[in-house]
């Protein structure tokens, strides 16, 4: 679906997203433009953090990889949503300007990086989980709608009108026990009397 100039409605009659907008997909989409990208980023920065730990590094290679860790910085805000850019723009403090970063700077600036980008990926699992967790229950509830009303979809529980699981009247003396239970108020029923 595309969209018209910014101020004219799209092809659906809905409003044009703004110039410069990203498409609204979900939640993840909206932090993480380019899941992959980042993904591999992290890996390499974890990768270089177990290297930097086990081996002492000369000036080349602190040097290296101080321009290395400032790139990846900089190609991780490209597939970050603005808010995630700025948090990581306060969090991350620059080298110093008057020379090369020592190992145990290194260190810190990687590990800080790969802990920040550790937590991104923890949220992200999490949510993942929650929409997985939200499509079941969804799923599950337009299954129940299907059902006919009366349905006894567990002991006590029938399909109730609107097509909700409701508590079930228990049987009335005299009362057909082959009939459907009869749907009785949620608020009221049976509870437990000392």
């Amino acid at each position: 679906m595309g969209s018209g100039p910014q101020g004219q409605p799209g092809p659906h009659g809905q409003p044009a997203a703004p110039a410069g907008a990203r498409p609204k997909s979900g939640p993840l989409q909206d932090l993480v433009d380019e899941p992959a990208k980042v993904m591999r980023i992290g890996t390499m920065m974890k990768q270089l953090l177990d290297e930097v730990r086990s081996a002492p590094l000369d000036d080349a290679a602190r040097v290296r990889l101080a321009e290395i860790h400032e790139r990846s910085i900089k190609e991780l805000e490209d597939g970050l949503a603005p808010e995630l850019v700025e948090e990581l723009e306060r969090i991350t403090l620059p080298f110093p300007e008057d020379g090369t970063p020592s190992d145990a700077e290194l260190r810190i600036a990687q590990a800080q990086l790969v802990g920040w980008l550790e937590g991104l990926f923890h949220g992200i699992q999490t949510a993942l989980a929650a929409q997985h967790a939200a499509r079941e229950h969804a799923a599950a509830q337009a299954q129940l709608r299907q059902l006919p009303p009366g349905t006894v979809i567990a002991p006590g529980v029938i399909i109730g009108e609107n097509g909700e699981p409701q508590r079930a009247a228990a049987p009335r003396p005299g009362v057909d026990p082959s009939q459907a239970p009869v749907p009785v108020d949620p608020d009221h029923g049976p509870g437990q009397y000392l």
